[in-house]
Formats: C-alpha cells, sequence, structure tokens
C-alpha cells in the first residue's frame, strides 16, 4: 500500500500520555479551529455551549488561554465542577436547563463578543451575541438560518493537520492543556465504551489497544 501525504498524524511528544494524545486529537481540533475561526482577543467575553463534552471542555481552556472571558454551559453540581477544575482561570459557569439567556446577559449585559456553538440551538444562541458578533458552530449552523441580526456565522469542520495536533500535543504535555479523559476502557470493553458515552459520561472516553 502506498501512503501519498500523512494526514491526521503526529508525533507524540515526551510527557504527553498516549491515551490522552489519541483523545486530544479531532476533540482538541475542532476546539482549536473554533476558537481561530473566531478570532478572540484577551478581553472578549465567549460562550461555550456543549463545554462538559470533549470537545467544549477543551474549548473553554484554549478559550481562558486567550485572556477572553469564558462563560460556559454546564448543569450544577457535577458537571460545573467537572468545568471549573479544567482551568485556574474564572469561568463563569450558566445552567443550560434554566433560562439560559437570562443568566447570560446578567454576565454580559450587551451580549457576548464570540459563541462556540458545540451543542444546543443555534440560532437561539446567536440572539445572545452582541451586534458585530461572531458564532462558530460545528452543528451545521450557516450564516441564512440566522436573520434580523448583525453577526458573523464560521461553519467549522475539524482540519486535524499535523501543524494543529502538534500545536495541541506540546500545549498538553506542559500542562497547559489538560486533556478531559474521565473513563479509559480496554479495546475488549469497547461495547461498554459506547454505552458510558450514549449515558453522557463528561469529557472524554479513551479505547487502549494492549
Amino acid at each position: 500500500m502506498t501512503v501519498s501525504a500523512a494526514y491526521g498524524v503526529a508525533h507524540v511528544p515526551a510527557g504527553l500520555d498516549i491515551k490522552d494524545a489519541g483523545a486530544l486529537g479531532l476533540a482538541g481540533t475542532a476546539a482549536f479551529d473554533s476558537l481561530t475561526a473566531l478570532d478572540v482577543a484577551k478581553g472578549e467575553t465567549v460562550l461555550v455551549s456543549g463545554a462538559t463534552g470533549g470537545v467544549g471542555a477543551l474549548a473553554e481552556q484554549l478559550g481562558a488561554a486567550t485572556g477572553a472571558h469564558v462563560i460556559a454551559t454546564a448543569r450544577p453540581g457535577a458537571e460545573a465542577d467537572f468545568i471549573t477544575g479544567l482551568t485556574d482561570a474564572d469561568v463563569a459557569v450558566v445552567d443550560f436547563t434554566g433560562d439560559l439567556a437570562a443568566q447570560v446577559r446578567a454576565l454580559a449585559p450587551e451580549g457576548v463578543d464570540a459563541i462556540m456553538h458545540l451543542a444546543g440551538d443555534g440560532t437561539e444562541l446567536a440572539r445572545l451575541l452582541k451586534p458585530g458578533g461572531r458564532i462558530a458552530s460545528t452543528m451545521g449552523l450557516t450564516q441564512e438560518a440566522i436573520t434580523g441580526q448583525d453577526v458573523t456565522v464560521h461553519g467549522v469542520m475539524a482540519d486535524a493537520n499535523a501543524q494543529t495536533l502538534t500545536a495541541l500535543a506540546e500545549k498538553a504535555a506542559s500542562g497547559a492543556l489538560r486533556v478531559p479523559v474521565s473513563a479509559t476502557f480496554p479495546l475488549e470493553q469497547a461495547a461498554d465504551a459506547f454505552a458510558a458515552f450514549g449515558a453522557g459520561t463528561l469529557g472524554k472516553i479513551a479505547i487502549t489497544c494492549s
């Protein structure tokens, strides 16, 4: 077999556990590409919808590292604790099962500057943007779906190129980015891993091969 070009492959640096490296791949790339599309600046306010998932847990960390004010969606209790425990930055948690709009407006009365749409109704979330705001969506939200607002929609599809993967791996190896692996299963228990995923396990699930 001939491989014309390497894609989705990068060196695992010293200090990065192999299971964390595997879990980082597409989830990390989706988070990284969303943040890049939004071009978030220090001091801006960013809402991360779906923050307890594999992509969201990485997105809130990457967003906080830019110096942005991060608002993350999570249920009170274990989910909120999970989110705030991932970074030393001051992340505000809002309960998406309650009045999300009111909670976000209480933190950002004029609206947020940017949104990472990783879960939920993108058109509803977009209403929380200030004029000129941006929303990056991995969920298929399009510009045409947003009417009557001065906002920009960026559709995101993770591009797991070697440069991005290497940058993420180096951040994780240095401790600047925590890979949220919450459960690990051997390959022969893959069915259990999928069951745990379906049950809403926080963060990422890793499957190991011996």
